[in-house]
């Protein structure tokens, strides 16, 4: 009983139909229908093949077939391409089966040089090397399976998407089709999907012998998925699969679109923030009031319009559209320089051509045009065919000294701790907190309070946000990524050699002052309530490389003239930094070991410790 329902719901395998065949050769003139495999012997699903009893839908199952497999196409075939690597029969979980392999008319065949073993599961496949006259291949492998025995055991006759497939939707439902119908519930422990070492979520189903796995969300673009139905999985009447089988596939690209409109609008169909790789867009512009549509640039050109554009990768289009006024005006910026116009007017005719030259001012160069140009010409030309405005870019001159440390990611906080911040007293920190490795709990004195999103939380004593190792962070890696960016600055500054002035003051700059430039100590560094004197331009660097420790008596200042910037100084300690009470100091202090500032203590600057900051009733102020 249990076989005649198994063969009343055997499941020949379909072949997918597309618009057109796959041609390897040549592009065939008229290659009508794609080759099909139209019929089979013996057929999908067919048990006791070429015993004394046979259940079949075809006397073609009989003992008279025990040595020979057909597969019957749909068109004449080229018989080169029907071979023994292309028609191919072996046992389920075996190697394939050394045979011959023969065409005639419109059929291949298989001749086995013995009778096929009793009570075995055969598997025979025809792949997609086979082609017909006109050159177009099978577009995917033709796979069947048939039984010496009473039973069969289950095969995987054909996936979706078929192994390697690429371009597959992110919408896609991944599905196995067995060679009989299975049993739904060892289905469902059996049929995984995984990027790489991670599972996607996802519900399995069945019907009959299809099985279905549909994630739970969305699949990313441009990703390898691993599906995979392990050899729990077993028919109705209990049989597993010999092996587990698994195949890959990568979904499609994501691609966006973006399109500039100046004095006019531009309608996407379909309108989406992005688009599959391939997927076609039509682009009609529409010109504002006193305004006609010209041309395509950027990514498309000619005027076109409606344009349909092949969205192959990310493409940013501009509509250019013409005034229908016939004079027009050209507003020019310059910051650090100025810019001659040739004509100078008021406005200007349409279609009339200015020169823009621009000059420096001392110390500066030109860079580059922004707004309605673009480039580094000088002089250059434009035509004027619409309002205009148009900024030229200047740079301004380099400071002395050795440069500014680049902190990276470290630099977007005001404290950076890899053990902890604690305060005393009402502390006052502008700008960002965190620490990592360690935990939220080693933030102390600052009663935060846990943001909705998870991602941060805020205290009464900071204006900005703190993070730590153990909130849900966006993205994960922000914390480790600002302590690697911390720890790579102290590296580098501290590797700094160039023009190196050593041992200033013996490790004592009281009272002194210092040009810009990079000063190195064997020993640690004081300063005592004398303060020091910082002398410079608003470019200009300080980098100070301590060997011990960093030492500010209490009511110090760092004095900064000549327009001197905090942002630009840089203590290194590779030991502790301790400021004391009423110190006003400026610069950021990257220390190896602890960072403490005592009561009344400011910094205007940063506090990059790789251990903790202690705190008492003092401000920070990120410059």
């Amino acid at each position: 009983m249990k076989i005649k329902k198994l063969l009343s719901t055997l499941v020949i395998v379909s072949v997918v139909l597309f618009a057109g065949c796959k041609n390897d050769d040549y592009v065939a003139i008229n290659a009508g229908p794609c080759p099909l495999v139209v019929s089979v012997t013996p057929t999908n699903g067919a048990t006791l093949v070429g015993r004394s009893k046979v259940t079949s839908t075809t006397a073609s199952d009989m003992a008279a077939r025990t040595t020979l497999v057909t597969a019957t196409f749909n068109k004449k075939m080229d018989p080169k391409t029907i071979n023994e690597s292309t028609f191919t029969v072996k046992v389920t979980g075996a190697s394939a089966i050394v045979g011959t392999v023969t065409y005639t008319d419109s059929t291949a065949t298989f001749t086995a040089p013995a009778k096929f073993a009793d009570n075995q599961t055969f598997e025979a496949r025809i792949t997609t090397g086979v082609k017909d006259k006109m050159g177009n291949a099978l577009q995917v492998d033709y796979v069947w399976a048939f039984s010496t025995g009473a039973t069969i055991l289950p095969v995987i006759t054909a996936t979706s998407p078929i192994n390697l497939a690429s371009g597959v939707a992110l919408d896609k439902i991944i599905t196995a089709t067995f060679s009989v119908p299975m049993d739904a519930a060892t289905i469902i422990t059996s049929f995984t999907l995984k990027n790489g070492a991670t599972p996607i979520s996802g519900t399995v189903s069945t019907a009959g012998a299809v099985a279905s796995f549909t994630p739970a969300a969305t699949l990313s673009p441009a990703t390898v998925y691993t599906a995979k139905m392990s050899m729990a999985a077993k028919n109705l009447d209990g049989t597993a699969i010999v092996k587990d089988s698994t195949w890959t596939f990568t979904t499609t690209s994501i691609y966006t679109l973006n399109i500039t409109a100046p004095n006019g609008a531009v309608a996407k169909s379909p309108n989406q923030l992005t688009y599959n790789s391939g997927a076609s867009v039509k682009l009609t512009a529409t010109a504002s009031a006193g305004y006609t549509f010209s041309s395509w640039s950027g990514d498309a050109t000619g005027s076109t319009n409606p344009l349909t554009v092949i969205v192959n990768g990310n493409k940013n289009i501009t509509a250019n559209f013409t005034s229908n006024a016939s004079n027009f005006t050209l507003n020019v910026i310059a910051v650090g320089g100025s810019v001659s116009r040739n004509p100078d007017q008021l406005t200007y005719p349409n279609g009339t051509n200015v020169v823009l030259t621009p000059t420096p001012n001392a110390g500066y160069t030109f860079d580059s045009w922004s707004g309605d140009a673009l480039g580094s010409v000088s002089p250059l030309t434009v035509n004027m065919n619409s309002n205009k405005n148009i900024t030229a870019n200047f740079t301004a001159p380099t400071g002395t000294g050795p440069g500014i440390v680049n902190l990276g990611t470290s630099g977007d906080f005001s404290i950076l701790s890899k053990t902890g911040i604690s305060t005393i007293g009402v502390t006052s920190i502008t700008g960002n907190i965190g620490v990592s490795p360690a935990a939220a709990t080693a933030i102390t004195g600052f009663s935060l309070i846990m943001d909705a999103t998870n991602q941060f939380s805020t205290s009464l004593y900071v204006s900005g946000q703190v993070f730590a190792s153990d909130y849900t962070l966006a993205p994960p890696s922000k914390m480790t990524t600002a302590i690697s960016d911390m720890q790579t600055a102290f590296t580098t500054a501290m590797g700094l050699t160039t023009t190196v002035i050593v041992d200033k003051g013996a490790g004592n700059i009281s009272g002194m002052t210092l040009a810009p430039g990079l000063y190195k100590w064997s020993s640690g560094l004081l300063i005592t309530n004398a303060g020091v004197t910082l002398a410079g331009g608003p470019n200009d660097t300080w980098v100070f490389q301590i060997a011990q420790g960093l030492t500010v008596d209490n009511t110090a200042i760092i004095h900064l003239t000549g327009g001197a910037q905090a942002k630009n100084i840089f203590w290194i300690t590779a030991s502790d930094a301790i400021i004391g009470s009423n110190v006003d100091f400026s610069g950021n202090i990257l220390s190896q070991t602890l960072i403490s500032l005592n009561t009344g203590a400011k910094v205007t600057g940063r506090l990059l410790a790789q251990s903790a900051v202690t705190l008492n009733t003092a401000t920070v102020v990120l410059p």
